[in-house]
């Protein structure tokens, strides 16, 4: 069952985060030093396997998973916008905590996972995912948290994960394969995403007093949504649509639509809080607690849609 198989996937990227953790608290390393990773990560590992994941056969079978999966992350998206707009006044929900329950960490998290628990072929569709998510994010999630009214055009254009998926989608359009040598070196680059994603994570959470999140009254209202209620919501409308009967392997194309959207808080997001100084602290409160949390709540979600 994919969730059991998620579950075990999960837990073994938690080893990675406990490593990353022991590094610092053994005083291996410093937190801050975890930057250097992350930097090897955002632009060697992640562009190696989404390029990859471009490298199949195009057909128009695939083509039309291609199709479905993007317009499943626009509604998905759109989904969350609504939520967000209808629980900001009640619930007094602040722009990063606004921030941090609409835009998740699909792509160092769902990658890996994906990867593992259904193979290389299918790592395409999180792209579709991600390719929605980034222009948003450095639009409406920086206006969201800087303040500003300005959309920064090359922020999205010269992102690297943006700029390696045009990249990938050329090659596949082109029906262009990647020598044999080139491949076999960017898969086993890219193999490496996983581990070093979760070691960043675990530096980062060494760096955390724990026991202060823990006592935050409105961070548990954060994780619930970002974990439950909006994961929850998305299942329902998935399910209740009819859109994995429309293409051959429709269900399982949602499902990857579906990982992406019940991961934790984006880790962008508390990075842009500390570059514009909008509460960094609690924003990497808020990614680390949902990144403790999602262990128990995307296996209880992915069970779910399966039943």
């Amino acid at each position: 069952m994919i969730s059991i198989l998620l579950f075990e996937q999960i837990a073994q990227l938690f080893l990675c985060i406990f490593l990353g953790w022991l590094l610092v608290k053994v005083r291996l390393l410093r937190p801050e030093d975890s930057r250097v990773i992350s930097m090897v990560t955002l632009y060697l590992v992640s562009p190696c396997v989404i390029v990859t994941a471009f490298q199949i056969e195009r057909t128009p079978d695939m083509l039309r998973g291609l199709a479905l999966s993007f317009c499943t992350a626009v509604g998905i998206h759109l989904l969350m916008f609504f939520l967000t707009a209808l629980a900001r006044r009640p619930l007094h929900l602040t722009p990063v905590e606004q921030a941090s329950v609409i835009y998740t960490n699909a792509g160092n998290l769902v990658i890996p996972i994906v990867t593992a628990i259904l193979g290389q072929e299918w790592v395409i569709f999180t792209s579709m995912f991600i390719v929605v998510q980034l222009p948003l994010l450095w639009s409406h999630g920086r206006i969201l948290i800087s303040g500003e009214k300005t959309i920064s055009l090359k922020k999205i254009i010269c992102n690297v994960n943006i700029l390696s998926i045009l990249a990938g989608g050329a090659l596949f359009l082109l029906d262009f394969p990647l020598p044999g040598v080139v491949a076999g070196a960017m898969d086993s680059v890219g193999a490496m995403i996983g581990p070093l994603s979760m070691i960043v994570a675990g530096m980062l959470i060494g760096g955390i007093d724990l026991r202060h999140i823990f006592v935050l009254p409105s961070i548990w209202r954060v994780v619930a949504l970002r974990l439950v209620v909006f994961p929850l919501a998305i299942l329902c409308v998935l399910k209740a649509s009819g859109l994995a009967a429309l293409v051959p392997d429709g269900e399982t194309i949602l499902l990857v639509s579906l990982l992406g959207a019940i991961t934790p808080s984006a880790s962008t997001v508390t990075q842009m809080a500390q570059v514009y100084g909008n509460d960094g602290t609690y924003a990497s409160a808020i990614n680390v607690m949902t990144t403790l949390f999602c262990i128990v709540t995307m296996p209880l979600t992915i069970a779910l849609y399966q039943m």
